[in-house]
């Protein structure tokens, strides 16, 4: 973080909300306004022309978007922040917009104090997100945790045939070969070879493990 006053580039197309921005971080004491642009390409020329220490950008711009800006800030001035100030709060908005490099991500409904609270967070390595944006990212996080989940567990499960899994339950209510050959009309002889396929997918030794293993992996229910 630099020690004189924090070099912030704006990029607002709306006019009356770039001069309100500009004016909370012009009057400011501890930043100097090194640009407020309308548009994508006034931000790549200010990016270009100015060291700076933060980017304050919407996404939809005229001519592109703010998320353009922000992954072109990280490759010219790798040890810039960026923040993103908008009206979007979509999934896709947010994500992209963390992924290009965004630090934080406000709502254009967050008041001046909001904001210098925000650029002051950001400079010191924390992350402000509006509520709102809190909630996509925390409801995107479930859903992948969930699919993740989901992933393990499907290839924790070992692949049994339907006749092995017939044996398993059979196994696991105690049954005798000469019972379960019986019961599945197979022959005898038969029945220890799924046993011993059953044994070796589950990685058991003997019925008690087997039992136990398939239960843990939800295969049957005791």
């Amino acid at each position: 973080m630099t020690t004189g006053p924090l070099r912030i580039l704006l990029t607002e197309d709306d006019g009356p909300i770039r001069e309100r921005l500009a004016r909370i971080i012009g009057e400011w004491p501890e930043a100097d306004l090194c640009a407020a642009c309308a548009n994508l390409e006034e931000t790549l020329i200010a990016i270009g022309a100015n060291e700076i220490d933060l980017l304050i950008t919407d996404i939809n711009l005229p001519d592109g978007s703010g998320i353009d800006a922000i992954r072109f800030l990280a490759k010219r001035q790798p040890k810039a922040e960026a923040m993103v100030i908008s009206i979007l709060a979509d999934e896709r908005s947010v994500l992209d917009a963390i992924e290009a490099g965004a630090a934080g991500y406000l709502l254009k409904d967050a008041d001046s104090i909001d904001l210098l609270d925000a650029i002051r967070d950001v400079m010191a390595g924390r992350s402000p997100i509006s509520s709102r944006i809190a909630r996509v990212l925390v409801r995107r996080l479930a859903e992948q945790g969930q699919v993740a989940s989901d992933a393990e567990k499907t290839a924790d499960k070992p692949s049994l045939t339907e006749r092995e899994m017939d044996i398993l339950w059979g196994i696991a209510k105690g049954f005798t070969y000469g019972e379960l050959a019986d019961k599945l009309a197979i022959s005898r002889q038969t029945v220890p070879v799924h046993i011993r396929n059953i044994y070796r997918k589950l990685q058991a030794t003997n019925r008690s493990e087997a039992v136990f293993e398939a239960s843990r992996l939800g295969l049957i229910k005791l």
